[in-house]
């Protein structure tokens, strides 16, 4: 039984303070039901929360902990750089290696600008591409998340499936009108959007690999048909990496996909944990940008030497560790454990993964577009997630989130989630 006195009293607390008792909607355990706990500190593949309970975690900062919390590393990178300023709002020398090393982790950047979060990424990326086309439409699927900007915040995945409200108040009816909203992996829906509004769009945006709606994966040749889709029509491609950039491969799922996008952003790993984004591409559409075009995108922040210095530590140690085959290794025993423990315990979970991420939904598969990712049984994953986080491992407390594995993970981590979800599972 999980002591959970701390954690109530202080989401008493911040219930008084801030919305909802929290500082994003999906930590506030609504797709699940009970209260959120508290971290106290986390390391490796451990937090642990102010009432003292430990969990090896499967969340990892929603991403960026690719290698375990507070890794060696990272943690020296920060000190160093913190005792020579904590930000500058003047151009520092770190900004300039960041940049050089998206630019050689993925090619298809030529320029690159750095911002202060996945959202501002987005945002910015689909300013720049009305700005250099012209044009106001824009594409995006639906239970595909790209931040909350306006004009992205239309059957949106991530928290807002989690509350039920996949759009959001706020939003004017004149933004969203310009937003085609298309069912992922619809070959005749896209076709369709581009033969009636072809002159008209300025960029398509999708996920790397959908996973703000669980997780699911393009159909062979989809994205190769985006690609021709866009350069026929002079449309903006973006493929928005902010979660798979850097973590599924070294050069993200372009990389795995074989394709060369207009832009990319990115996030999540290159701030090492801290607050960070970045947008890059073909150069012509990129010098679109103030000071040299009309695309105006600036911030106080960008290109933190605190963040810029813990995403160069965690770039570098990936590469230097192989850290990839590793995470597939560890990816592919979970998969095989989880799918082996559903089926011994006679529940249908639909398991899906590509390299350290994951999701398992409560219904049968196939799942390949938000439509079939809504049939399954968020009630029974509620007891999961909650007999899971009793037994001590932490997944996302939502069907619609992706899970993360980190190189802290060992074997014996997994082996014990599986053993622990064969008997959360015999259960339900």
């Amino acid at each position: 039984m999980l002591t959970r006195t701390k954690s109530d009293a202080l989401f008493a607390a911040a219930l008084n303070h801030i919305p909802g008792g929290v500082n994003s909607p999906v930590r506030a355990f609504r797709g699940v039901g009970g209260n959120p706990f508290f971290v106290e500190s986390a390391k490796g593949a451990r937090i642990t929360d102010v009432d003292g309970n430990v969990f090896i975690d499967y969340v990892g900062t929603w991403g960026p902990a690719i290698l375990g919390h507070a890794h060696p590393k990272i943690i020296r990178a920060v000190q160093a750089a913190a005792e020579r300023g904590t930000s500058f709002g003047i151009p520092n020398p770190a900004e300039v290696t960041m940049a050089e090393r998206v630019k050689q982790f993925v090619p298809s950047v030529q320029k690159v600008r750095f911002c202060n979060s996945g959202t501002e990424a987005t945002m910015s990326a689909i300013r720049l591409a009305r700005g250099f086309t012209k044009r106001d439409k824009i594409i995006k699927f639906d239970g595909c998340y790209h931040g909350h900007a306006d004009s992205l915040l239309v059957k949106a995945g991530s928290g807002a499936l989690t509350l039920g409200n996949p759009d959001s108040a706020g939003v004017p009816a004149d933004f969203a009108k310009h937003t085609l909203v298309l069912p992922f992996n619809d070959v005749e829906a896209v076709k369709a959007a581009f033969a009636a509004h072809g002159a008209e769009i300025a960029a398509l945006i999708v996920e790397g690999v959908p996973a703000n709606a669980g997780l699911y994966l393009p159909r062979p040749g989809y994205y190769e048909l985006l690609t021709h889709l866009c350069r026929d029509h002079g449309t903006v491609f973006i493929f928005d990496e902010v979660m798979t950039g850097f973590r599924l491969a070294k050069g993200g799922a372009q990389e795995l996909y074989g394709l060369t996008p207009d832009l990319s952003c990115f996030g999540k790993i290159i701030g090492g944990g801290l607050p960070v984004g970045a947008f890059g591409g073909r150069a012509d559409i990129m010098d679109c940008l103030a000071p040299l075009g009309p695309v105006y995108q600036a911030g106080t922040l960008s290109g933190n030497p605190l963040a810029m210095a813990a995403g160069l530590a965690a770039l570098d140690e990936l590469v230097a560790t192989d850290a990839y085959a590793q995470l597939d290794a560890l990816g592919r025993q979970l998969e095989a454990g989880m799918a082996e423990a559903a089926k011994s315990a006679g529940v249908t979970v639909t398991w899906q993964r590509l390299g350290s991420m994951f999701c398992g939904y409560f219904g049968p598969g196939p799942i390949w577009n938000l439509a079939d990712a809504m049939r399954s049984d968020r009630a029974k994953f509620a007891k999961f997630f909650h007999g899971m986080l009793a037994e001590g491992f932490y997944f996302a407390p939502s069907q619609f989130e992706a899970g993360f594995i980190s190189t802290a993970h060992t074997t014996v981590d997994i082996e014990a989630t599986v053993k622990a979800a064969a008997k959360v599972l015999r259960s339900l």
